[in-house]
């Protein structure tokens, strides 16, 4: 048996805040306590009491930075770990000119390892524990990013893109292959440790309405998997799809139609909805992913979030690498405060920091598991220093309350704020303090 007390300020969020002062939504701790017992959180609360409970344990005290829950991403592209970054175009040129000859390396199974190591030393470093990922169309990548989180005991959901069409030959494969790759994927990896499986047909343009049915049959036959795919990123994208989709209600009815939509399917972007689609999503308990840095960079839109709010839609919010420009869910909550702002909606710092933890976890149905510092979930912990630069620590020299300390973070905060990253009570950033003696 391996245990570690983690001391800090505590944080952890019950439910969604409503508003700055909607204190029963989470619980703060100033002198506080994390228990963390072979990867799972055995106690958390008062130092006092947890360490009373836990004498002789060995102490890491993280004092007085922030102990929360790891960071969520719902939506990010693990081939694209090396075009972040890539001199811009809008979305349909920007894949084929970047994203497609990047994925295309993939098909090397020892490339795909070895840059499976970067990719998820990245998110750790940035404070993520677990993500939500699309690999490339060769089943060779999602076996190296399955078996480089395995090795970390890291909570990964991912899946072999599906691809039949509209793209080069080195990233493409065909309805049954896709099927028959995906569907032993599933059967190597999907509830084994801690990998699920995520059926992945990237977006209707890449697929011919037989894979899409290919993808569907998985979905009906593994309903315990999430289902990822884009919608309404792009103007162009959704005319184009439109073209190749004429009998479609709309962009959703494709996915609609082949059995793609359910309270599993995460839907990347959402920005250029029809009405009749927002009332789908929300019939169906689908869930729109909100990618701020991709959609500024990639110049797709402002995602209404107050507008699928008032549906009783809950968002994913996510970093989109390679489109995103940064690992660090800080710099998206950053991002995304902004393209708010431009609509006259708001995100409050309590309201943000829920979204990447426990927010992103009710999204993936997992919120029993990750996304909180609760007694039987998984010790995923994240340790956050609002004085990591100069700038912080002199603004943090006015800050007076937790509100304004979350803030500070969600704008000025990067990997730098990490100062450390635990994925099941192990830690991932260069050695950890000190224990208490």
């Amino acid at each position: 048996m391996t245990e570690t007390l983690l001391r800090g300020r505590v944080l952890t969020f019950h439910r969604e805040p409503t508003g700055a002062d909607d204190t029963g939504a989470f619980s703060f701790t100033e002198d506080g306590a994390v228990l963390m017992r072979d990867g799972m959180i055995a106690a958390s609360g008062e130092y006092a009491q947890v360490a009373q409970a836990a004498a002789g344990v060995r102490v890491i005290d993280h004092r007085p930075n922030i102990l929360m829950a790891g960071f969520i991403d719902t939506h990010i592209h693990f081939p694209q770990v090396q075009i972040v970054a890539s001199w811009g175009s809008q979305l349909l040129d920007w894949l084929n000119g970047y994203t497609f000859p990047a994925e295309a390396e993939y098909g090397d199974a020892q490339h795909a390892r070895a840059m499976a190591g970067r990719f998820c030393s990245l998110l750790t470093d940035h404070g993520t524990t677990t993500a939500v990922a699309y690999c490339s169309v060769h089943k060779s990548s999602a076996e190296a990013l399955f078996s480089e989180a395995s090795d970390r005991n890291m909570r990964m959901i991912a899946g072999k893109t599906m691809m039949d069409r509209n793209a080069p030959d080195a990233v493409l494969d065909t309805a049954q292959s896709s099927y028959d790759d995906s569907k032993a994927l599933i059967a190597a990896w999907h509830g084994k440790g801690r990998a699920s499986y995520a059926i992945t047909p990237r977006f209707a343009i890449t697929s011919t309405p037989e894979q899409l049915r290919a993808a569907g049959a998985l979905a009906a036959e593994h309903p315990d998997c999430h289902i990822q795919t884009h919608l309404s990123e792009n103007h162009d994208e959704i005319a184009y799809t439109a073209e190749l989709y004429p009998q479609a209600r709309d962009y959703l009815d494709i996915y609609e139609g082949f059995g793609l939509l359910s309270d599993k399917t995460l839907l990347g972007h959402s920005i250029h909805l029809k009405q009749r689609e927002i009332g789908a999503i929300a019939e169906c308990g689908a869930h729109p992913v909100f990618c701020p840095t991709s959609n500024l960079f990639l110049g797709s839109g402002l995602f209404d979030d107050a507008g699928l709010r008032a549906r009783g839609i809950a968002s994913g919010i996510a970093t989109d690498i390679g489109g995103g420009t940064s690992f660090s869910m800080l710099q998206t909550l950053n991002e995304g405060y902004k393209i708010l702002q431009l609509q006259n909606q708001s995100l409050h710092a309590l309201r943000a920091f829920y979204w990447i933890t426990r927010g992103n976890a009710e999204v993936l149905g997992m919120a029993d598991r990750i996304g909180t510092l609760e007694p039987g979930t998984e010790a995923d912990v994240v340790v956050l220093n609002a004085r990591a630069t100069p700038a912080m620590a002199l603004r943090m020299g006015r800050a007076e309350t937790l509100a304004e300390e979350l803030f500070a973070l969600q704008i000025m905060g990067d990997d730098r704020a990490i100062a450390q990253t635990y994925v099941a009570g192990q830690p991932q950033k260069g050695g950890d303090q000190a224990p208490l003696s």
